[in-house]
């Protein structure tokens, strides 16, 4: 049975570009292409708080924090990927990105001698954002696929919103999950070394979104913000999931991951008429490792990344 012979709406035609372009308004991801990073007043607004096994330590862990610069690009949209099915056919627009962070500076306690000087390239992933763009009412609309160098792949998928008037930077706790949470705790001492003593002066790794907040208001206050669109995904979220080599799952497993992506399109214009943009995001990855005191499993330890970043204009 031919496709020509007994199809009776048109097949859409597939389009792969090799430069940052952009898309249709109605697209979600449309704002993503082209090269974002950490310029201008936003050097050195990458921050990263992570809890690592580290068997010399009082309890069996360190608590490491990062100050990074990013260069997050993306490029190469295929307009429409097709999905076929009994129950009818999908398109589904992506958007490839590739991520790359370079230290500035770093801390961990207790020390360990192992926390890396500055300019180190710490991260590299790349990764695919994907719009689907006929999905049934209620069901998730964008999704993220990445893939990490230490071992890890991850599917997470939600929902985007577009406003004018911004969303909710949500407060959390870097706090581990499934322990007491008293900061007062013996067991929590590497985290309020660090609330007591912020890193690099400004990082509580115990309240890691508070400098996204801290670098977005002046924009609102000052009535600078056109529209917001927000991408939230979870890979905890139906058919999603991480994925981690032997290694890791032994040592420190990656079970969860969420992030939330805020692009912002500014009233102020480039030089060559682009609107100004920036792109937020805070994103959670949950490691799960040592038992938990009150016998529900593995300690979940929150990994937490925050950046606030510039795209660059078009030359």
């Amino acid at each position: 049975m031919s496709i020509s012979g007994h199809a009776k709406h048109q097949v859409s035609k597939r389009s792969l570009t090799t430069s940052p372009t952009t898309e249709a308004a109605s697209e979600p991801l449309s704002q993503l292409p082209g090269v974002w990073k950490n310029s201008g007043q936003f050097q050195g607004h990458g921050w990263n708080m992570s809890a690592q096994p580290f068997a010399s330590g009082e309890h069996g862990y360190r608590l490491l924090n990062n100050q990074y610069n990013e260069t997050l690009t993306f490029q190469l949209p295929d307009k429409s990927v097709p999905n076929r099915g009994a129950n009818g056919s999908q398109e589904v627009f992506t958007i490839e990105y590739v991520q790359a962070i370079e230290q500035i500076a770093a801390a961990d306690f207790p020390n360990s001698g192992l926390a890396g000087e500055a300019g180190l390239a710490i991260h590299h992933a790349p990764g695919l954002w994907l719009h689907r763009k006929n999905h049934p009412t209620g069901e998730f609309d964008v999704g993220r696929l990445s893939s990490i160098a230490q071992g890890n792949a991850v599917m997470a998928l939600g929902r985007s919103q577009k406003n004018h008037t911004g969303f909710d930077i949500p407060s959390i706790s870097g706090l581990p999950i499934g322990i007491n949470q008293d900061l007062q705790s013996p067991y929590l001492k590497p985290y309020l070394h660090f609330h007591e003593h912020l890193f690099q002066g400004v990082f509580d790794p115990t309240k890691p979104n508070e400098l996204l907040n801290q670098a977005i208001l002046p924009f609102f206050e000052q009535d600078k913000v056109a529209s917001v669109t927000q991408l939230k995904v979870d890979s905890a979220s139906a058919c999603s999931g991480v994925n981690n080599i032997p290694f890791i799952t032994r040592a420190a497993s990656a079970g969860e991951v969420s992030s939330i992506f805020w692009i912002y399109e500014l009233k102020e214009m480039h030089l060559n008429g682009e609107p100004k943009m920036l792109l937020q995001y805070t994103q959670t990855v949950l490691l799960e490792f040592f038992e938990s005191p009150t016998g529900a499993g593995l300690i979940k330890w929150p990994q937490v990344s925050i950046n606030t970043l510039e795209k660059q204009p078009n030359k």
